[in-house]
């Protein structure tokens, strides 16, 4: 349900992400509370949190990064939880919690994650942690220009902090995270990396949970919250423990603001709406919608032509949030055009595909894919390579790769499999100096996924192996070579397996 012109997708143009893209927070200005009776019962329900992370090297996907230790904030909620950010919590190998004014730290565990929400769920089990809290509750989305408070605790100090600003917007915004496209709060403030998962407080209730703030220099005071509705979409989400997120009707469009464009697909005078440009075969929209039909209203909220909806009289934001605010399960009702003859239907909500995108989002807590034939290094391409490459990955990942993420996936090709380097050896001369190579097929046969391209390569009974990219050209190991210098190359290179763990049970 992504807006092509607003929503700027994995798939989409980097140049709008550039602008939004966030810095994880760490630190707020800080601004020590006092002793004021009025903050006791904030301050004590305001957890300093300290992990330590240990993230999958996608380079090198059998191996570790070195581990780090981080600190951000939570808030207690009701059930003997603390709210605080998925990054805070993400790849933790460790977490601990501290109360307000108490020198002893508690060991935690993470009992949900919503990483595209960018919020997580963590409990201490040692009873007495929570017996002299008082759980704050989940309030209201503050209005246009209310003043909020933000709690944390900085880095280098374990005194409770505040900054104060001013509620200045809220619309769709790009989550830092995990790249989902939600709606998000900003808070017109002076906002330093720190603090993560910090509560914003507006009359002793959470009205957010603050996420990220500008980055890039060409914004200042500028920071970002998750607001109250996905908050408590989470929240009712992790009732049953099981993250099923938030749903996808499985299809894409554009804004239809041009008058010719209107004409040319039958709307009437005074008719707005957003152009279905792309379904997903298999989703909920496939056998209900087609191709340049014209989406009206989703439930009562009426499609704008630049394809916002009107939450309040102040609050305009993309109308994929209708659809986000649903449960998995629920009907969503959709009004729409075709050729000009106006319908009608219900859309079972269903999970979103991780595959919409040949390139897959960003993920956490998971163990990379990879596939050793021949010294060459085989892995499946996502966002978490194309980061590797560092912040400025936008120029400095491989344009080859960094062009898949324009384009659809289909039940023919789901995702992109890259040669991503060749660890020099006898087996493979002649290629010594291949990097990031995308492979198209495997002796002829164009390649699904990964998992059905690591088995075609451990089924192969042919002489030679012959993987192509789309330009024609080959790269050729012979087979029998491949299979007798897999343990000496291993044993070379220090490398445990040839495969990653579970590779042929994932599909």
């Amino acid at each position: 349900m992504y807006h092509m012109k607003s929503h700027p997708d994995s798939f989409f143009s980097h140049n709008s992400l550039l602008k939004i893209f966030a810095m994880i927070l760490t630190v707020f200005p800080s601004i020590s509370i006092g002793q004021d009776s009025s903050f006791k019962d904030i301050e004590n329900s305001v957890i300093k949190i300290y992990t330590t992370q240990s993230a999958p090297d996608y380079f090198t996907p059998w191996r570790l990064l070195t581990p780090r230790q981080s600190s951000g904030s939570g808030s207690v909620i009701e059930g003997n939880q603390i709210l605080t950010n998925a990054h805070v919590v993400a790849n933790a190998s460790y977490v601990q919690a501290q109360k307000h004014n108490d020198p002893q730290r508690y060991l935690a565990r993470v009992t949900f994650v919503s990483h595209e929400a960018d919020l997580a769920i963590i409990t201490v089990d040692d009873p007495s942690f929570f017996t002299d809290l008082q759980p704050l509750s989940i309030g209201l989305l503050p209005e246009p220009l209310q003043e909020v408070s933000v709690y944390g605790y900085p880095i280098g100090g374990k005194s409770l902090s505040i900054t104060k600003g001013i509620l200045s917007r809220v619309e769709q915004q790009i989550y830092a995270h995990a790249g989902a496209y939600l709606l998000a709060g900003q808070i017109d403030a002076a906002i330093n990396p720190g603090n993560s998962g910090g509560p914003v407080i507006v009359d002793h209730q959470i009205v957010g949970v603050v996420m990220q703030a500008n980055s890039g220099g060409r914004a200042e005071n500028l920071g970002y919250f998750v607001p109250p509705s996905i908050i408590q979409h989470v929240l009712k989400d992790s009732s049953d423990d099981v993250n099923d997120g938030f749903p996808d009707l499985g299809f894409r469009t554009q804004a239809l603001d041009s008058p010719a464009a209107k004409a040319a697909y039958g709307l009437q005078k005074g008719q707005d709406g957003v152009l279905i440009i792309k379904i997903f075969e298999g989703s909920p929209a496939a056998e209900v919608f087609m191709e340049d039909d014209v989406i009206l209203s989703i439930d009562d909220f009426d499609i704008a032509e630049d394809g916002t909806i009107r939450l309040s009289e102040d609050l305009l934001t993309d109308y994929k949030h209708a659809i986000d605010m649903h449960h998995i399960g629920e009907e969503i009702h959709v009004r729409y055009s075709r050729d000009g003859i106006e319908r009608s239907t219900e859309l079972k909500a269903e999970k979103a595909r991780d595959n919409y995108s040949l390139v897959k989002g960003e993920q956490f807590d998971r163990t990379p894919q990879y596939y050793i034939y021949g010294g060459v290094l085989f892995v499946p391409l996502n966002m978490n390579l194309i980061k590797r490459w560092g912040s400025d990955w936008s120029r400095s990942a491989p344009v080859s790769l960094l062009q898949m993420r324009s384009e659809w996936s289909s039940p023919d090709r789901e995702e992109v499999v890259v040669a991503l380097q060749v660890l020099a050896a006898d087996v493979n001369l002649g290629y010594h100096d291949w990097r990031n190579w995308v492979v198209e097929s495997v002796n002829g046969r164009s390649i699904k996924n990964f998992s059905e391209f690591a088995n075609l390569l451990e089924s192969n009974s042919k002489d030679n192996v012959v993987f192509e990219n789309k330009n024609g050209y080959q790269m050729v190991i012979n087979h029998s070579e491949a299979i007798e210098s897999e343990a000496s190359i291993l044993q070379q290179y220090r490398i445990p397996a040839a495969q990653s763990p579970g590779l042929f049970s994932t599909h």
